[in-house]
């Protein structure tokens, strides 16, 4: 058997209720992820119920691209995300392994691909 352990966010970032700066739907410190380096996010909401869980190999513009894209799985739930967890993984394949991880043993609410848990 494989033991797999989440591993521990490198970056947390959170909602603001009246952001001063610009921001993308509250979200004011998108500067603290990383342009260059790949990894792991996950999306929750107030009550940290895990909505999404994705990987890029540049992190801060593919998140970015999930709150501003027309075609994104949280396009219909954008307002709901209140905290954004990133981790950073630079193997392609642990990516991989981490997402499909996650994804099943937290059961995103909104990932439909990579899912091996029925939703109920």
């Amino acid at each position: 058997m494989i033991d797999i352990t989440i591993p521990k966010p490198d970056v947390t970032i959170m909602k603001q209720n009246n952001p001063e700066l610009s921001n993308i739907y509250g979200f004011t410190d998108f500067h603290l992820i990383t342009r260059e380096k790949g990894g792991i996010f996950m999306f929750y909401n107030d009550n940290d119920e895990l909505l999404f869980v994705g990987k890029a190999r540049k992190l801060r513009p593919r998140i970015k691209k999930h709150f501003q894209d027309t075609v994104s799985p949280m396009k219909m739930h954008r307002d709901e995300v209140t905290k954004i967890e990133i981790c950073l993984v630079e193997e392609p394949a642990d990516r991989e392994i981490y997402e499909t991880y996650i994804i099943n043993k937290l059961q995103a609410k909104y990932n439909v691909d990579k899912v091996f848990y029925k939703q109920t």
